[in-house]
This record gives C-alpha cells, structure tokens and sequence, in this order.
C-alpha cells in the first residue's frame, strides 16, 4: 500500500493523514517506510492490533492515542519514528522530516521548548540529524527544565543540545534587554 492507500485508509478511518495515531498504527505494522505498508507488515499488524476490520481499527484508534501517555511506548515510538522517517539508504534523517516528526510527537506530549529548537536548527544547522541527536534530545526534555537550571555545560549531551542551550540563553537575554 502505497501513499494513495494509506489516504483512503486514512479517509476511511476518517483521520488526518498528519494524525500522530497514524504513527502509532504504523509501529505496530512495524512499517519500514513512511507512505508505504506491505501487504506483511498490513496483515501482521492488524492481527497483532486483533483487528480484521476497518470497523475494529477505528473502535481502537483512541486506545492507540492513549499508548503515546505511557512512557515506555513513546520512547519505542519516539525512537522508531527516526527509522520510519529516513530516506531509504540513509543514516540520517533530513532536517525538515526531522522538525516536522518532533512537532508532531511533541504535540501529544508538550515541550515548551520545541518551537525554539526547530528554529534553532533552521538557523544554525541546517543539515540532516543523527541517531544520537534524536535519542539524546529526548532523554534531554524528559530530564532538563524548561529554564537550564539543572543543565550541566560539561554534561554528555550532543554539541548540538549544548548548542541549543546557548542559543535559548542568549534569546532570554535579548528578550529582557
């Protein structure tokens, strides 16, 4: 099923193709390309869902909305989210799918932040992530305040998040000056 299909999918479930529940649904394909499932991955993963109908995967969507609440299930998804993104072939996910899958996964789970650190990158990268910015920009919203103030500079984090943390800084000054 290819990008037309997912959309009459998504008609028939009467979802937004941009609906962060289609991301849930395709973990549980554990779909290997974003606008594609196989007929394997369709098959298995209504049957791991125990559905064999349209009718059962639309009773189940806001149960599969519910998953992005645990914690446990949303780093699988927050993690998967970067395979599932990349273009075949690459190591890195490109910057604009990048933005576009944090905005979308920080929709169901807020970071103040994020706005910040799209533009951030828009500004001052400009080039495709790396598997390790992604995991690591998690575990640094789950752990970092909204302030910096328990921000360690000689912390492990990713020159990139170091980076970032300037950048808030030094806009939080501008913004009082």
């Amino acid at each position: 099923m290819l990008a037309d299909g997912i959309g009459r999918l998504c008609d028939d479930l009467e979802v937004d193709p941009a609906d962060i529940v289609l991301l849930v649904i395709s973990w549980h394909m554990s779909a290997a390309t974003m606008c594609e499932y196989t007929k394997q991955e369709f098959v298995s993963g209504l049957t791991s869902l125990g559905c064999d109908s349209l009718v059962k995967l639309k009773a189940l969507l806001p149960i599969l909305k519910l998953e992005l609440e645990d914690d446990v299930k949303f780093r699988e998804i927050y993690n998967y989210a970067f395979l599932f993104s990349r273009e075949k072939g690459q190591k890195c996910l490109q910057l604009e799918t990048a933005t576009a899958m944090w905005q979308l996964l920080f929709s169901c789970r807020p970071w103040n932040l994020i706005d910040s650190w799209c533009e951030f990158l828009q500004k001052n990268h400009n080039r495709a992530i790396s598997k390790d910015t992604w995991t690591q920009l998690l575990d640094f919203v789950n752990v970092i305040d909204d302030d910096f103030s328990n921000f360690d500079e000689n912390g492990a984090w990713p020159y990139l998040i170091d980076e970032f943390v300037e950048f808030v800084k030094e806009q939080r000054q501008v913004d009082c000056s």
